[in-house]
């Protein structure tokens, strides 16, 4: 089975508020252009998770540094 990454794991490890977090990760989804992989894996309504090490994952980490 395949490492999963939530947000609560990716906000203690970056000190990050996981309200402001879902903020961005949200207004980024809707940017598809930009941030394609986070628009392709989002599902409204569905926790924020990621295979670690995946392309999704590398976005994220991107979007919060």
């Amino acid at each position: 089975m395949s490492d999963i990454i939530t947000l609560k794991q990716l906000c203690t490890e970056l000190k990050i508020d996981p309200r402001e977090a879902r903020e961005r990760l949200r207004a980024a989804a809707r940017d598809p252009k930009k941030h394609p992989e986070l628009a392709k894996l989002h599902k409204p309504r569905a926790p924020w998770s990621w295979v670690k090490g995946s392309a999704g994952e590398k976005e994220v980490r991107s979007i919060f540094s």
